[in-house]
């Protein structure tokens, strides 16, 4: 039992060691800032296999005095959108389309839950959000249940390592709103939209 534990720990330090660390420009994350209308809010979003309903994914967007989104160990990107370890700035109506778009495939549904919260949960959220750090691949639940746990509104939401344990969690606080997002695009076209300059999305 001993050399498993130690085992465990060491695939986890590994793992930690492979975060990778982003860190935009305060001139750029400046230029990017967005300032959503709307009310204060916390989205999740969970990308599930539609073969299975396994989860594959989970990020977080934060409606606050800017609009963020944090996308822990995600392969998510676009040129206007700076990033500061796996916190993305600049999230507007056009880069959420984009983001959803981006997940959204003949192979994968994305569910998008919102919960409108007072301005000041979503500024605790955001600077949690801010100050985790990289997060390595397979920990994105792990790290999003992490910032939220404590939050006012949020205490019964729970640890884990699974997408849709998180989202199933995240469904059951008081006030949830959900849509699920679906998309015809053949596996292949995964990420196209990367390239596609034409497409008003990416401006």
């Amino acid at each position: 039992m001993r050399n498993l534990i130690l085992c465990l720990v060491a695939l986890f330090a590994l793992a930690a060691c492979g975060a990778d660390s982003i860190w935009a420009s305060d001139a750029d994350v400046t230029r990017a800032t967005y300032v959503h209308d709307g009310p204060s809010a916390i989205t999740l979003f969970t990308v599930v296999k539609t073969l299975d309903g396994a989860g594959a994914h989970s990020g977080l967007m934060i409606n606050g005095a800017q609009r963020i989104m944090f996308d822990p160990a995600g392969s998510w990107h676009h040129p206007g959108v700076p990033e500061r370890n796996d916190v993305h700035f600049g999230i507007s109506p056009k880069m959420v389309a984009f983001y959803t778009d981006y997940h959204a495939r003949e192979t994968y549904d994305v569910v998008e839950q919102t919960l409108i919260v007072s301005p000041e949960v979503a500024a605790l959220v955001a600077q949690r959000a801010r100050e985790y750090g990289a997060v390595p691949k397979a920990q994105c639940s792990n790290s999003i249940s992490a910032i939220l746990r404590g939050v006012p509104g949020f205490e019964n939401l729970g640890s884990t390592w699974f997408p849709v344990k998180l989202m199933n969690s995240f469904a059951k606080l008081p006030g949830v709103t959900s849509r699920k997002i679906t998309d015809t695009d053949a596996d292949n076209n995964h990420g196209v939209l990367l390239v596609q300059a034409g497409d008003p999305r990416l401006l």
